[in-house]
């Protein structure tokens, strides 16, 4: 075990994301050969005690052989189409490798509402949480039929980053056709692969370009640092290399590009707020406010605000937002925006005065609140 990684080896729960183009051919249909590695490598995974979830790109590439397509359509209504076809071929394909092994597949098509509204994403986490412990192992993608632009996660890495933090994921393993991350393009002279990155300095100076297979997939080395700071600063560790090292990456080899954690592990619902959530609206604080939520930990009172933006209701997340202008917190707020300029600068016992019981509550709970 000597000179293995013990982020890896230790990982009792691990989330698996393979890109589109490591799993089909150039034409656009599923490449049985790479599948049947792909699952061999999951199944030995399990087969040592880890459970996994897999994070499977690869619907709409699948579906544009069998629909006579050359490359991936722009528009969105044959995106929906050709994922239509060709994710009931993916799953079937992993259904059928992952049965040689003992294996059950268990689909599950996510969209952005299902990790940005607070009662979707409680649903998607008691439903991934219950297959595994039904011993499945589920093959999650975007429901990418249904998906419209203005709604949708756009690749898979940032999917893939939210999983592993609702799963409660010891490791996330991002699997490309690049080999890890480098100070430059690979394929100019002289670069060099980080092997580790342990905080933002170590990215300095480091040109994160679209690398990346441009004729089936969305993502390129941009939105895979982008998962992978999502995921560290949640405590998760991410191992980033090619699908042809899935056997060594996930063995524990010092292969691809290591991020280590930098955050802690915090409730789901804080994970929530902080990383699958879209603003409604913005409120505005004084300075005192400003400090008091960041500095202190405190709730936010109708006391400290100065202003808002937006159309939200109760229970929306809003961005607080001090006198610089700067987002510090978001939270889930306990007034619709209509209530909100009769609250401006008043203390909780003016507005129980004022508006009778109910209205002395705070704007945001501090359990409601994360820092940005």
């Amino acid at each position: 075990m000597s000179g293995l990684r013990p982020e890896v080896t230790a990982a009792s729960r691990i989330v698996v994301k393979v890109g589109s183009s490591s799993l089909t051919t150039a034409a656009g249909g599923i490449d049985p050969e790479r599948v049947r590695r792909l699952v061999d490598v999951l199944a030995s995974v399990r087969a040592r005690g880890a459970e996994v979830v897999l994070v499977s790109s690869g619907a709409i590439a699948a579906g544009l052989a069998p629909l006579g397509l050359a490359r991936r359509p722009r528009g969105l209504a044959a995106q929906q189409a050709a994922a239509s076809v060709g994710q009931g071929l993916l799953v079937h394909r992993y259904t059928e490798e992952l049965a040689r092994h003992g294996l059950i597949a268990g689909q599950v098509l996510l969209t952005v509402d299902d990790v940005t509204r607070r009662a979707h994403y409680r649903n998607a986490h008691q439903t991934l949480a219950e297959l595994l412990h039904l011993g499945v192992l589920p093959v999650v993608n975007e429901n990418d039929t249904v998906a419209t632009h203005e709604i949708r996660f756009g690749d898979n890495d940032r999917l893939a980053a939210l999983v592993a933090q609702m799963v409660h994921a010891d490791l996330l393993v991002l699997l490309s056709d690049v080999d890890g991350l480098y100070d430059g393009h690979p394929s100019q002279p002289g670069t060099q692969m980080l092997t580790d990155v342990r905080s933002e300095a170590d990215l300095a100076g480091v040109q994160i370009g679209s690398v990346g297979a441009a004729g089936v997939g969305t993502g390129g080395m941009v939105t895979k640092v982008e998962a992978a700071r999502i995921a560290t600063g949640a405590g998760i560790p991410v191992v980033l290399t090619s699908s042809d090292n899935a056997a060594a990456a996930l063995g524990g080899d010092a292969v691809g590009t290591l991020f280590h954690a930098t955050g802690k592990r915090r409730p789901t619902r804080l994970l929530w707020l902080a990383h699958a959530t879209e603003p409604k609206g913005r409120l505005l604080l004084d300075a005192g406010a400003a400090r008091a939520v960041v500095s202190r930990g405190a709730s936010l009172l109708a006391a400290g605000l100065t202003g808002a933006e937006g159309a939200f209701e109760a229970g929306d997340p809003v961005d607080l937002v001090d006198p610089a202008g700067t987002s510090v917190a978001r939270g889930l707020v306990n007034f619709d925006a209509s209530e909100v300029p009769g609250l401006l600068g008043k203390s909780s016992a003016a507005l129980l005065a004022e508006f009778g019981e109910g209205y002395d509550r705070v704007v945001i709970h501090r359990d409601d609140l994360v820092l940005l």
